[in-house]
């Protein structure tokens, strides 16, 4: 991994499995149908860093903690590499804090009694974790039945999300599972597809 500094306006496509930890301004954007991104953070060291993951099974039992899961390496190999490239920078894990995003549920999957479909077991997986790891939840936004384009400012810190249209977030989930379904069996969290497109969302974290 590179880790020049960017200039002021680089925006730095974030893709599924993907991640990229800096020190210097730039916007880390991704988009998400029930994939989560992580944002984190060290504002005294100015480092930040996004990820971009899917867990390995889209259902799980509601009383299976997933941190414990085969499901849940995933979603820790991908908090991991985020937070050792921002080590690498110079963050202290103690001064990190996070935003969180994502984990909609559209198509594959629907909640039970019983089980969590593929939404609801990425964002409690990502609870979990930070809370395990003591790493503050600054700000989520995390469920609904709409994708998600997601834009973070590695200076100032802030998320801008624009949710993008029904129509648009089933197509963005098909293509989502396609791609982890074939990412899992070969490499996991080494993404190459890009999906995105470049339009900056109004609402900000």
């Amino acid at each position: 991994m590179e880790y020049r500094a960017p200039s002021l306006f680089d925006r730095i496509v974030i893709p599924p499995g993907g991640h990229r930890a800096l020190a210097g301004k730039a916007v880390l954007q991704t988009l998400l149908g029930s994939c989560v991104a992580a944002c984190l953070y060290d504002e005294r060291a100015k480092v930040a860093g996004m990820n971009h993951f899917l867990l390995a099974n889209s259902r799980y039992a509601r009383s299976l903690p997933l941190t414990v899961t085969e499901a849940g390496r995933y979603g820790i190999n991908a908090m991991e590499m985020l937070i050792n490239d921002m080590l690498k920078l110079g963050a202290e894990k103690r001064r990190m804090k996070a935003k969180v995003f994502g984990a909609g549920n559209v198509v594959f999957g629907i909640s039970s009694d019983n089980f969590l479909c593929v939404g609801d077991v990425n964002g409690r997986f990502i609870r979990e974790f930070l809370k395990t790891e003591g790493i503050p939840l600054v700000s989520e936004d995390l469920g609904g039945e709409l994708g998600r384009v997601i834009h973070f400012h590695t200076d100032t810190y802030e998320v801008f999300r624009r949710f993008i249209p029904r129509t648009q977030t089933v197509r963005l989930e098909e293509k989502e599972y396609t791609f982890w379904s074939s990412e899992v069996e070969r490499k996991p969290l080494d993404g190459s597809v890009v999906l995105f497109g470049d339009q900056s969302p109004p609402r900000s974290n």
